[in-house]
């Protein structure tokens, strides 16, 4: 399944890029990097985009509708779940499998923050940790039933992957549909539905 690359790739991505802002000691490799304080903001594209290093307890962008263990949890099964899926699905349209593995790379990434960095950062047990974020783009003013969004939630290179993922297989569902597997029960309904079928 050459497609898990792409999940790789993003998940190195992903990874990279949140050591860099958090920061990482490996004394025995030379490496120490202190990253950004928490709350720190930096300017890359004058306002519009900035690098803002937040840490969350909760889901993409900053969604928090549970506790940590609960989150980990939940992230530890979907990516199992996904992982399984792709490989039903292994003989599936490739974009169908590429978004797939665009989710399961988001997914994989933002779980190794939840299930290790606790740990490894000594800032709570296995299954406790925060999910790095550092992504800050502008956003256009909108307020809606009270609520005021000026800037796009903080996010990671996880997040983004997972919702591109999402959005390609909303059009790859919609927009390629193929023919029925033959001998499949719903085959056997359309060509009972249609009285000249297509030889």
């Amino acid at each position: 399944m050459r497609v898990l690359l792409i999940s790789g790739a993003i998940l190195l991505a992903d990874q990279v890029t949140k050591l860099l802002v958090k920061g990482v000691s490996i004394p025995p490799l030379g490496i120490a990097w202190s990253g950004m304080t928490p709350g720190a903001s930096r300017p890359i594209l004058g306002d519009f985009f900035r690098l803002t290093f937040i840490e969350n307890p909760g889901m993409a962008f900053g969604i928090d509708l549970g506790g940590k263990l609960f989150f980990s949890v939940v992230s530890l099964l979907a990516t199992l779940g996904i992982l399984y899926y792709l490989y039903r699905v292994r003989t599936e349209r490739l974009g169908f499998r590429v978004a797939l593995a665009l989710v399961l790379g988001g997914a994989a990434g933002n779980l190794i923050d939840r299930a290790f960095y606790g740990l490894l950062f000594g800032e709570g047990p296995l299954f406790y940790g925060k999910v790095v974020d550092f992504l800050d783009l502008e956003f256009f003013d909108i307020s809606l039933f009270g609520y005021h969004l000026s800037r796009w939630p903080v996010f990671n290179i996880a997040d983004a992957s997972v919702t591109i993922g999402v959005l390609l297989l909303l059009m790859f569902s919609r927009t390629q549909e193929g023919p029925l597997p033959a001998g499949s029960p719903a085959a056997a309904v359309a060509a009972k539905d249609d009285p000249e079928p297509t030889r």
